[in-house]
């Protein structure tokens, strides 16, 4: 049964998976990465909508009035009419019950530094959504090398573990064929049946853990996961691949949630001069085109009382007072500007922190890794030779059923010393932003 799911499973690996391309499946598939890039193109869209305010603006406007109380004035007829005294005057009123006005107004900004300060807030916008969605790419290529890491680790426990299911059945028919003759005991041939089947079940856990390790990798790259077992990795990048490469500093300009922070700290201060721009001077020319009307009768199309009306001119407004306290705003985004930049000394002193300790543990297992395999590879041997020696009843069965039990606890401790050597290799490489360099 060992062997059958063994060899199906290397039968049905009938493609391979490199890191690259796992990593752009990723980045092709994943909703929250597709989402990301749609944020970017949305801000992109609001930074060029922004450039056509420097363009002319018009509109088209229309009215028409009911007066019910005309304006009325005192008016010095005898200023105009000789036959009165000089200083008569007259209630005279104004206008006429209906009015109508119809007209386009085109206004050409000339300067309102507003406009360009928002423009650059809006392109900063645009950087802060690449960063984000780099750093979301960052952790998911993290993801996905952690699995493809982990299916190489599974794989390779699971050829060790047909090796030792092969040992564990020659110890136990070496015993059995002993049992056969009347010179063992049951219990000492029962110890070496529950040996053999701790290393199948050793094998079967392994072999399964490596086909949920795919079905976890075809999942975060989004491809289906009907056929979990119908694909192999590229084994050579670990074997020629140096994971641990020799650098005298840290590359945290390489890590996206820096540069993310550092463009939002960049927008507090541009926010600070866009407060200040409010109150400068709006310089425009504006124009008028239309007519107006005026009738003592509801009748919109009454011939001879349509006047038209045109002006062009230069406008000019100075903001005094806009209902805001300019000093307290900009004091708030100094105080954001000073948050942003505590956040990048303490995520780098984070990320500094996480690389030396991963530094450290990687040549702490490092050297237990070393020792743990020479330890192996002496255990086997001496192993072999204890098989060698029951055959000839130099040992007995009870000595040999231990050596296979102590073994297999040597053999565990020792896959999971090289999972954790793998993953402070990874944990180090993120955290001194050398990431990408497994796959570029």
């Amino acid at each position: 049964m060992i062997i059958f799911l063994f060899i199906a499973v290397r039968i049905s690996a009938q493609s391979t998976i490199t890191l690259p391309q796992a990593i752009n499946s990723a980045y092709s598939n994943r909703k929250n990465i597709q989402a990301g890039k749609k944020d970017v193109q949305i801000q992109q869209l609001i930074t060029k909508a922004l450039y056509k305010q420097y363009g002319p603006q018009a509109s088209l406007e229309y009215n028409y009035n009911y007066n019910p109380i005309l304006q009325s004035s005192i008016i010095p007829v005898g200023k105009f009419n000789p036959a009165l005294p000089s200083n008569a005057t007259e209630d005279i009123q104004f206008g006429t019950t209906w009015s109508q006005s119809a007209g386009i107004t085109v206004t050409q900004p000339l300067y309102n530094a507003g406009i360009k300060k928002r423009i650059k807030e809006s392109a900063l916008q645009e950087k802060i959504s690449s960063a984000g969605q780099a750093q979301s790419e960052y952790e998911l290529a993290y993801d996905v090398l952690e699995a493809y890491t982990n299916i190489y680790l599974q794989q390779q426990q699971v050829s060790s573990s047909i090796i030792d299911t092969t040992r564990t059945w020659l110890s136990y028919q070496l015993q059995q064929d002993k049992y056969t003759a009347g010179r063992l005991l049951k219990s000492d041939l029962n110890k070496a049946i529950i040996n053999h089947n701790n290393t199948k079940q050793q094998l079967i856990d392994a072999t399964i853990q490596m086909l949920e390790n795919k079905i976890y990798l075809l999942y975060i790259t989004g491809a289906p996961t009907d056929d979990s077992s119908d694909f192999s990795i590229d084994t050579s990048f670990f074997n020629s691949y140096s994971l641990l490469p020799v650098i005298t500093n840290f590359s945290l300009d390489n890590i996206p949630v820096f540069q993310q922070i550092n463009f939002q700290q960049q927008l507090s201060i541009l926010r600070q001069e866009t407060e200040k721009a409010k109150y400068l001077p709006i310089i425009s020319l504006q124009g008028y085109l239309g007519a107006n009307q005026y009738s003592n009768e509801f009748n919109p199309f009454k011939s001879n009382s349509w006047f038209g009306s045109s002006y062009i001119g230069l406008n000019v407004k100075l903001p005094l007072l806009m209902g805001e306290d300019k000093n307290k705003n900009i004091e708030q985004l100094q105080l954001e500007s000073q948050k942003y930049l505590n956040q990048i000394q303490d995520k780098s002193a984070q990320y500094k922190q996480d690389a030396s300790t991963a530094l450290l543990e990687i040549e702490r297992v490092k050297n237990n890794l070393a020792t743990q395999g020479l330890n192996l590879n002496l255990y086997r041997e001496s192993l072999k030779i204890s098989q060698d020696r029951l055959k000839e009843g130099q040992i007995t069965s009870f000595e040999l059923n231990n050596q296979e039990q102590e073994l297999q606890q040597l053999i565990a401790t020792y896959e999971n010393t090289k999972k954790q050597m793998w993953l402070y290799r990874l944990a180090y490489l993120k955290a001194s932003g050398q990431l990408n360099k497994l796959w570029q």
